[in-house]
């Protein structure tokens, strides 16, 4: 699996949003209840609904968030090497300031990191989005 980094609105046709979120300045990964790794918030953008609508229901649902601030950040593109098959997706960010109750959902959990675990669902996709996040920060 591979991911590129592009500026926001480059790619045009999106089937994704990853969400990178954070809370009092820690990364806040969601565990999906049928895994043991930790994974951004985020999934398909329904018919209908924009990349931020998208995003701000898959963050409520994956993480309980209720009050926050979300801006998107980037576009990106993950495909897999030897087919060359992948999709387009639009990251955003999030300041997360308060969480409620955990809707029921397919995640079980959510945890608040100082970096990056070594356990993540999306070893190829994950870093490489949250290294933009922090060099974008400078």
């Amino acid at each position: 699996m591979r991911c590129q980094v592009y500026e926001l609105n480059s790619l045009g046709s999106y089937k994704y949003v990853v969400v990178l979120s954070e809370h009092n300045g820690r990364i806040v990964l969601s565990r999906h209840k049928e895994r043991t790794t930790w994974e951004t918030q985020g999934g398909h953008i329904e018919q209908g609904e924009t990349p931020l609508e998208a995003a701000k229901r898959e963050l409520y649902e994956e993480s309980g968030a209720v009050d926050y601030n979300i801006t998107p950040l980037c576009d990106y593109r993950a495909w897999h090497e030897e087919t060359g098959k992948g999709a387009n997706g639009v990251v955003l960010h999030a300041v997360i300031r308060e969480f409620g109750a955990m809707p029921d959902s397919e995640m079980a959990a959510i945890s608040e990191f100082t970096a990056l675990p070594e356990n993540l669902t999306y070893p190829a996709i994950t870093p490489v989005l949250f290294e933009y996040l922090a060099n974008k920060s400078l």
